[in-house]
């Protein structure tokens, strides 16, 4: 039987944003918070119910280029609101081979916080922006 090796995490894409390209996907976490109950009548210990299903935030970093639609993307938010700036967006784990293996699809997504580059005479590293994206759930589909 062959053995099934991981896949790397370095070969990802992100589909509905248009990029060129992310050096960096900081994906979310989901967790369902418990919520202790305990009836009067009952024996002194709480039975755990499950509560509200929180998604976090998806993080992406790129070199910076003179293009400016993510930017532009956040900046609708901050003057009209997120409302009529809700995407549906896919994380695509890409194999060696190039191949799509995975697939995350997040939906209502929406910007809610842009980080410029810091500057520095001192280095010569690529300038990164960073984009935070905030959404109502995500679904594993592949």
């Amino acid at each position: 039987m062959a053995r099934a090796d991981p896949y790397r995490q370095f070969r990802f894409r992100i589909e509905g944003i248009e990029q060129a390209g992310f050096s960096e996907c900081t994906f979310a976490d989901t967790t369902t918070d418990p919520v202790e109950y305990r009836e009067g009548n009952e024996l002194p210990v709480f039975r755990k119910l499950s509560g509200l299903t929180k998604f976090g935030n998806i993080t992406l970093k790129w070199g910076i280029t003179d293009d400016m639609k993510l930017y532009e993307w956040r900046r609708r938010v901050i003057e009209h609101g997120a409302e009529g700036e809700r995407k549906s967006v896919s994380i695509v784990l890409i194999d060696e081979a190039g191949n799509d293996k995975s697939r995350w699809e997040i939906v209502q997504a929406w910007p809610s916080k842009y980080d410029p580059t810091d500057f520095s005479g001192k280095g010569n590293e690529v300038a990164i922006e960073t984009l935070e994206i905030v959404h109502e759930g995500f679904t594993r589909v592949k």
